[in-house]
């Protein structure tokens, strides 16, 4: 459920709802009205950048949006290169937030004032500039206090704003060293499932990964050394070319001829575990928004492609059609979509998403234990029903962009204890990759996938890891 992204760091999962703004929430450039008779003066280089983060920030989280979801209320005059700014601000600020309000806390005698929920997260854009971001101290603080100005319950802290970020500045280095990035930024619940399941170490090195903004990998139609070349970037062992120097997505080489597509190398595992599709009748549940659906159609699969979300189909049609692939696309709710049997069936699964923090932090703040509990049923619900859509000797890959094993190896325990007429295709190695050393480590002693995010460590952070998956091959025997 990978896709090109419509904004930089785009979600493949859909769009939370939220009751929108209040408090002010998306004010408009009236805010900075001039005095009567007045030219207004223009606002100084970044700030349209600042201020849309402000307010991002503010619909995540004050008003339960997800990050998508903030993104698209961003002002659409916004320049391409403000809006990515916005965006970064807005997902560092989110990855690190823990950390972020441990260091304001001490800079704030009274705490925050609260009349003024807007204020903490003009604070914290200007905290994340200064701690996490490559930009000028005097511009992380001065465009910071303008953004503030222009709203009016901030406009009188202005110079709170001011005198809090300069202290930041001196004093940075002493309030960082008291927090534990790990206990900080990872929410509790997270960090006791991901201890309980992977043990301590491994779970301080997914927190830790996820602090660092994730590279851009893309699954090409042919020829990866050649595009990986063309890109600037490096091809890995699954084949995905990781891009290294990315820019615009949409400006890169081969993005408008339809030669690639936004993919995560975890996310373009599990179609590659069908195996040879060519020919064969290949059913993509909750396909939305397509990227997997892509692969099977370009490895030669008559695919029918099911979601239940019309705009969510709309962006599925409209990756095929940039990328000159073809499917049977169906709206409809894939527990009770009638169709087949299928030779083969894909479904990847809708998830608490946690394989996918490090691409979308805002999934610590708008998920919660119980709905792990309330997504599983549905799971369970349609690997039930997928399996009863496949031909004797089909092939099921279920899969789940999540690192809860209530979503992973417990389904597919529950379904094999469950249904005698299927059996489990265990996957090797050698499968996903000539080095089968180089991915060993995702096979798990049943014969599933299971990735981390903290795997594949190649020096930089940035040129690391990936999401945390989980797949399984399933066989209808009879």
């Amino acid at each position: 459920m990978t896709t090109p992204p419509r904004t930089p760091g785009s979600s493949g999962r859909p769009p939370h709802t939220h009751s929108g703004p209040r408090n002010g929430a998306n004010r408009g450039p009236h805010q900075n009205r001039a005095p009567q008779g007045r030219a207004p003066r223009p606002a100084p280089a970044g700030m349209a950048a600042r201020a849309a983060a402000v307010e991002g920030l503010d619909l995540v989280l004050h008003h339960n949006a997800g990050l998508e979801d903030a993104l698209d209320t961003l002002p659409a005059h916004l320049e391409p290169r403000d809006r990515a700014l916005a965006f970064r601000i807005i997902a560092t600020t989110l990855r690190r937030i823990g950390t972020l309000r441990a260091v304001l806390s001490p800079l704030l005698e009274r705490g925050l004032p609260r009349g003024a929920p807007r204020l903490e997260p003009v604070l914290l854009a200007g905290a994340t500039q200064i701690l996490f971001m490559d930009v000028p101290d005097h511009a992380a603080v001065g465009l910071s206090v303008d953004v503030a100005r222009t709203d009016r319950s901030t406009a009188g802290f202005a110079k709170l704003v001011n005198a809090v970020l300069r202290r930041l500045i001196r004093e940075k280095e002493s309030l960082l060293e008291g927090v534990d990035p790990y206990q900080a930024d990872t929410p509790e619940w997270l960090r006791a499932r991901w201890s309980a399941a992977y043990g301590e170490e491994q779970a301080r090195a997914i927190a830790a990964l996820h602090q660092a903004e994730p590279p851009l990998d893309i699954s090409v139609k042919t020829d990866p050394e050649s595009w990986a070349e063309k890109l600037s970037g490096e091809v890995l062992p699954t084949g995905t070319v990781r891009v290294l120097q990315a820019g615009a997505v949409r400006n890169l080489p081969g993005f408008a001829e339809g030669e690639w597509w936004v993919q995560d190398a975890a996310a373009a595992l599990p179609a590659r575990l069908l195996g040879d599709v060519r020919g064969l009748a290949v059913a993509d549940l909750c396909a939305a928004p397509g990227g997997k659906t892509a692969q099977l159609a370009a490895a030669g699969a008559q695919v029918t492609a099911v979601d239940r979300s019309g705009p969510r189909l709309n962006r599925l049609r409209e990756n095929l059609a940039r990328l000159k692939l073809d499917a049977h696309v169906r709206e409809a709710d894939a527990t009770r979509f009638l169709g087949g049997p299928f030779d083969a069936i894909l479904l990847d699964a809708p998830c608490s998403a946690t394989g996918t923090l490090r691409r979308h932090p805002d999934i610590a703040f708008t998920k919660r234990p119980g709905d792990i509990v309330t997504l599983a049923k549905l799971q369970a619900e349609l690997l039930n029903h997928a399996a009863d859509l496949l031909k004797p000797g089909g092939i099921l890959v279920y899969s789940t962009c999540s690192l809860e094993p209530e979503e992973g190896e417990e389904q597919i325990a529950r379904l094999l204890k469950a249904r005698k007429d299927l059996r489990r295709r265990p996957v090797t190695a050698e499968e996903l990759s000539k080095d089968a050393q180089a991915v060993a480590a995702f096979i798990t002693p049943q014969g599933d996938v299971r990735t981390l995010p903290s795997y594949w460590m190649r020096g930089e952070s940035e040129r690391s890891g990936l999401d945390g998956f989980f797949a399984a091959r399933l066989e209808r025997i009879r």
